[in-house]
């Protein structure tokens, strides 16, 4: 890409499509795979670096990114071993690669499997990938020994068997295929690869998938969808970058998500005990409430680092690709759900809390009442 040509975000109408069979060529590429997971609350990053043997991992940068433009705090890159996997279509696959640790306790494995495909044995592929619980499997597998090795470095540690994000690209080089051509002639077939169905898609469906996309220059293009995105590019490491991190605020989102379910439910069935109970002002629930003040600042500190993990105020591609991803992935909503249940189970343990020491005011003036009348008993029955 060249930073000469303008930028363009272009919506798309529904195409005239030629079926994927009709696409006879070998196409080249590389098919990126990432996977996230949380690891806990957060990794001390300096001890990290002296357990294992990593780097500090800085943005690639293109010629005339600003400075501005990194990861604050830089995360840690550690290089793993190629792993080797099946693939429909490509059998036997061997894949490079690397995991990327974040400070607030995400991991990022990104694979990178090459790959010399016709765009219809590439589309039939997308039924594995649109099944990924292998694929995680592998992850998981293959990320073991890091953990184990970083334990030490990290805060409050728990790694989840059912919380992971998984997100694929397909990187095609500029030209292989015409941008504009497969938009306009190929759409039916760029669709089911971003929505990884190699089935037919209704023209509605095709005209979603193929809605947003950026075209840096006339030779490339980045097609993102909730699944998967196509990327044709050649030096494109920051956009890769971008679609990872994005991939990893999203799972960090759902992690805080859940935590927030469960402390909902424990809220309501505060609300269902203290109903039912004959001493509802015995009960305290300041231990509670420090959880769900824990679990606030948590979510603040979340969103904080995770929008300052990665500057990208200053390069108009960067940020676009990244409020495209964010739009796909809806990020914004995902905020907003976690702010909501934040203060809905903040109002229901305040009232909780409220409703308690009200009990308790009552019971303590009753109590005295009480003590007054026994006294003056007693003083009558003295004389």
């Amino acid at each position: 890409m060249t930073n000469d040509h303008k930028l363009e975000v272009m919506s798309s109408a529904p195409p005239e499509n030629v079926p994927a069979e009709q696409l006879r060529a070998v196409l080249p590429g590389m098919l990126h795979i990432y996977v996230a997971f949380d690891w806990g609350e957060e990794v001390l990053v300096d001890r990290a670096r002296s357990l294992v043997s990593a780097e500090v991992h800085d943005l690639p940068r293109r010629r005339r990114t600003p400075s501005s433009i990194a990861y604050r705090p830089a995360p840690l890159r550690v290089r793993l071993p190629a792993l080797e996997f099946e693939l429909p279509e490509l059998g036997r696959a061997r894949a490079s690669a690397e995991a990327t640790v974040f400070d607030f306790a995400a991991v990022s494995l990104a694979l990178h499997v090459p790959f010399s495909l016709t765009p219809a044995c590439l589309l039939r592929l997308t039924d594995e990938l649109a099944n990924p619980a292998d694929l995680v499997k592998l992850a998981r597998a293959a990320l073991q020994p890091l953990h184990i090795q970083l334990l030490p470095a990290i805060q409050n540690p728990l790694w989840q068997d059912d919380l992971s994000e998984e997100y694929f690209v397909f990187q095609l080089p500029p030209g292989q295929l015409s941008p504009a051509d497969a938009l306009s002639s190929h759409g039916s077939w760029l669709a089911g690869l971003v929505r990884l169905e190699s089935g037919l898609l209704s023209p509605e469906e095709i005209a979603e998938a193929l809605r947003l996309y950026i075209r840096y220059s006339p030779e490339d293009l980045f097609l993102p969808d909730w699944a998967a995105a196509v990327l044709l590019d050649q030096d494109c490491e920051e956009t890769l970058q971008t679609i990872e991190f994005a991939n990893l605020q999203l799972l960090e989102f759902r992690h805080i998500d859940n935590r927030l379910d469960d402390t909902c439910a424990v809220a309501y069935q505060l609300i269902h005990t203290l109903a039912q109970s004959w001493l509802p002002f015995w009960r305290s629930h300041g231990r509670s409430l420090r959880v769900l003040g824990e679990l606030k600042v948590e979510a603040d500190v979340l969103f904080e680092r995770t929008e300052n993990v990665f500057k990208l105020v200053g390069d108009q591609y960067l940020a676009r690709v990244y409020r495209l991803l964010a739009g796909r992935f809806h990020l914004e909503e995902w905020e907003q759900s976690i702010q909501r249940k934040l203060e809905v189970a903040e109002g229901v343990y305040r009232v909780v809390s409220d409703q308690t020491d009200t009990y308790r005011a009552e019971f303590l003036e009753v109590t005295v009442v009480l003590l007054i009348v026994l006294e003056v008993l007693l003083a009558l029955f003295r004389h």
